[in-house]
């Protein structure tokens, strides 16, 4: 059944694991997104700020809405959106500001609540990475506002696919539970369950973003281990962290002491000294049996936004700040091997072929 019972009770835990008041489960974060701006009102022709450096989906969003996504620079040590470089982005049609939690690392929360607040403008957390991590003693989730987690086979923990939006806002969470289902006033659970005939009526257009209930039920099977993940993930991170400071070419990445990582993904930036480019070193790492992946690419360069494959007029703009810090960290950044099953010795090796190739 979709929307049935284990939803119900999976929709329950993630809101008491992550301190929200409400949780709306969805069939993905893209679709969980899209949800997020049509409540805070996004419409055609308005404006989202939003980073470049962040997977696609983060800019598609805004398209689905017929917007138009507004790329802003990133801070080059967090890989996470520049509240100055957003706060310059922000023109007289910016509806939102959604800063994406890069890998696992929150983005300055403190700073985006000031400036939503302050211009007026609705702030959605991009937290499909972000289950498990921290900003200022508080996990991702839990401040109220709308924050959209991704539950794909890649993330910490996983329903197949799915997505959860959480949210501390009783009648928004009602209408985004309307809107994942067709706009079906009553939901299937409350349908099936009654005791008297109930009769749904369709009161807006609205789409089929439904999780199942067999997903659910794997949902609530991984919160059961989500403090395990992080414990292991952590512990490699430090493994890493110790590692690589011995190999000057690679700038491990770090966290600010008022966030929480959850090493979702090890990102690491390979210095332009180095006498490989990321993409040559990724390859000799492949041939030394160590798969690696590419940092985060940058949006604005990908050809449905660079102008190319017959992308339609004005389908993004450019805050005023270059996006220097976006392009340096999309050509130098990979992430290396890091998943709770990674043994200690398969982790030397990584570290050991990583300094071969690197030093003389």
């Amino acid at each position: 059944m979709a929307q049935g019972p284990r939803v119900a009770a999976f929709e329950a835990a993630f809101a008491e694991a992550v301190g929200a008041d409400h949780a709306v489960a969805v069939s993905s974060c893209t679709a969980g997104l899209h949800l997020c701006l049509l409540a805070a009102g996004v419409a055609p022709g308005d404006e989202v700020v939003v980073p470049s450096l962040s997977f696609v989906a983060t800019a598609n969003v805004v398209r689905h809405c017929g917007a138009v996504p507004v790329f802003a620079d990133v801070d080059p040590r967090s890989y996470n959106l520049d509240p100055a470089a957003a706060e310059a982005a922000i023109g007289p049609r910016t509806r939102a500001v959604m800063p994406a939690h890069q890998v696992g690392l929150p983005a300055d929360l403190h700073e985006f609540q000031e400036l939503a607040e302050r211009r007026g403008v609705a702030l959605i957390e991009d937290a499909a990475c972000a289950v498990g991590a921290e900003y200022r003693g508080r996990p991702i989730g839990s401040r109220g506002g709308l924050a959209c987690f991704s539950l794909h086979a890649r993330k910490l923990i996983t329903t197949g696919e799915g997505g959860m939006i959480t949210t501390d806002d009783e009648e928004v969470a009602a209408r985004l539970r309307r809107l994942r289902h067709q706009g079906m006033s009553v939901s299937d659970l409350a349908r099936h369950s009654a005791t008297d005939l109930v009769f749904e009526t369709y009161d807006e257009v609205a789409y089929n973003y439904r999780m199942t209930d067999l997903q659910a039920a794997l949902g609530l099977c991984q919160l059961e281990v989500l403090d395990d993940i992080l414990t292991a993930r952590r512990r490699l991170a430090d493994r890493y962290g110790e590692a690589l400071e011995a190999i000057d070419l690679v700038e491990a990445p770090d966290a600010p002491p008022d966030r929480v990582h959850n090493w979702q993904s090890y990102l690491v930036r390979l210095s332009p000294a180095a006498p490989l480019s990321r993409d040559e070193l990724m390859q000799v790492l492949l041939e030394d049996g160590i798969s690696t992946r590419r940092g985060i690419q940058g949006a604005h360069a990908e050809p449905a936004y660079a102008g190319e494959g017959g992308a339609p007029h004005r389908i993004a703009s450019f805050g005023p700040v270059p996006l220097a810090n976006t392009e340096a960290l999309a050509a130098e950044s990979l992430q290396l091997p890091l998943y709770p099953e990674l043994e200690d010795a398969q982790q030397d090796r990584v570290i050991a072929s990583l300094r071969s190739r690197l030093e003389p």
